[in-house]
């Protein structure tokens, strides 16, 4: 007798993974699309170019706080209801840019759109709520993979409007894609039955914003206001004692903001460490690459591209992290995420190598940054697989949210070490100091060695039994068959 037709998924269900994705996508164009027009920021809007950078500051300070805080929330209030929050408040964020030229309303509503920050780790969770296992997988990683997809759309996109239209229109483009996010979100998600009920935790989310905007500031500001300046060293000492009694206060509550006793468990700790590794050693591909193929011909290295064509050449590795999150996804499932993790990070290293060889030839920048690409794409998908297995079902939402927030301190600290090397090898060109070679290539070797400080990281987190009985037993059925 014939198995019947399995009954096709209705339409809104096979639009989930989509939809998700593209919030994914949209919140890292975000991060990027303002890039462009930070050289002629200062004279649009009458404004110093250290008040422009805050622009880009004030994003990364937002989206860190607001992450793990957000994470726990949907966690707690519903992670569709949240979801649709913050790709509201970036929403809103991109209205007020298109609005104003105020240098204040702009950094503020820079600020609001910080919150979109949330929305990977805030998926994710839905993924794990409303997915069946087969189907699982691949879906996590294809939304890990919309980090750099999103990010490498968004420079040549921005620098395309910015090049011909009023630089308004880049704002109001980015507005109409979040009411399409928002309303599409509201039409194709379910809203998890998944909670963590319970009060929220004012105090520790407190706690936790000041620690990290003290911490985030001193390390985003440094190269500005000099590492050894009574500001900087003021903001690192208080994020020493805030965090520290925020630590001592999420112990001693009942339904902290992080379960702190969760985190120090190696297969989420270490998958923390991981994280933060691997977001430094990403961070400077996008960085250094950028730069090096912008530097004027003169400098015996540089390329002399515009920022439409940087933008073309990074967006082959946005193609490339959408093509090997389903790789990552079969590495995973028959070798286990932490595998996947090592493997990625080793691809990364590996792609530096390729960069500290040549990195004069366009086609050969373009390779290496692929490789680098690459790596990042499996490693970004293991590491929301690698929390899922380990934390319960209702605190996935918080636990992605704190990995995202060290992905992002990661990357606040490469973006100051490849400034500090920078600023510290430069040669003059036409009597203007730029970035010397061995700048580049040193930052290179910096980012490599945190790949392979990340790929050892990987090794040393336990393996996962529950995995490692479903690929026995996956096994043990293949022989059944073979035998019959």
């Amino acid at each position: 007798m014939d198995e019947p037709a399995a009954t096709p998924r209705p339409l809104r269900e096979r639009l989930t993974v989509p939809v998700l994705a593209f919030g994914g996508i949209l919140m890292a164009v975000m991060q990027t699309v303002v890039v462009p027009l930070l050289p002629d920021l200062p004279r649009l809007t009458g404004a110093s170019p250290g008040a422009v950078s805050w622009m880009v500051t004030a994003t990364l300070l937002a989206g860190a706080v607001l992450t793990p805080v957000l994470g726990r929330a949907g966690d707690m209030y519903g992670k569709r209801r949240v979801l649709m929050a913050a790709l509201g408040l970036m929403t809103v964020g991109s209205v007020l840019c298109a609005l104003s030229s105020d240098i204040r309303v702009l950094i503020a509503a820079r600020a609001l759109s910080g919150a979109a920050s949330a929305v990977v780790p805030l998926s994710i969770s839905i993924l794990r709520d409303e997915l069946p296992p087969e189907r699982r997988g691949g879906a996590v990683a294809l939304m890990s993979s919309t980090v750099g997809i999103g990010a490498a759309l968004g420079l040549p996109l921005a620098a395309v409007i910015v090049q011909y239209a009023n630089w308004h229109a880049m704002f109001w483009v980015t507005a109409g894609l979040g009411a399409v996010g928002v309303a599409s979100v509201w039409w194709a998600v379910r809203e998890s039955p998944v909670r963590e009920p319970g009060r929220f935790d004012v105090p520790g989310a407190l706690g936790l914003a000041a620690g990290l905007v003290s911490l985030l500031l001193g390390v985003s500001q440094g190269g500005q206001w000099g590492w050894g300046s009574a500001r900087i060293l003021g903001l690192f000492g208080a994020a020493v004692v805030v965090l520290a009694l925020w630590w001592w206060q999420q112990l001693r509550t009942e339904r902290p903001l992080v379960d702190l006793r969760l985190v120090s468990e190696p297969r989420v700790g270490l998958a923390h460490v991981a994280a933060l590794l691997t977001g430094f050693a990403f961070y400077a591909n996008s960085l250094v690459t950028a730069q090096l193929v912008q530097a004027p011909r003169a400098t015996g290295y540089g390329l002399g591209l515009s920022i439409v064509q940087t933008g073309l050449v990074l967006l082959p590795g946005g193609f490339i992290m959408l093509l090997f999150s389903p790789v990552s996804a079969r590495i995973s499932a028959s070798r286990g995420p932490r595998v996947t993790l090592a493997l990625g990070a080793l691809v990364i290293a590996a792609g530096y190598a390729v960069r500290i060889a040549d990195s004069h030839d366009l086609w050969m920048i373009m390779v290496g940054a692929a490789v680098v690409g690459t790596g990042t794409t499996l490693a970004y998908s293991a590491l929301p697989t690698l929390i899922l297995h380990a934390v319960p079902a209702g605190q996935t939402a918080s636990a992605n949210g704190v990995n995202v927030l060290m992905r992002t301190i990661g990357q606040a600290v490469s973006s100051a070490a490849v400034a500090a090397v920078l600023v510290r090898h430069t040669s003059l060109v036409g009597g203007v100091p730029v970035p010397a070679l061995d700048g580049y290539l040193l930052a290179f070797g910096v980012a490599g060695a945190v790949a392979l400080a990340a790929c050892a990281t990987a090794l040393c987190i336990p393996a996962d039994p529950e995995a490692g009985g479903t690929r026995r037993a996956r096994g043990a059925r293949k022989e059944v068959m073979e035998g019959a």
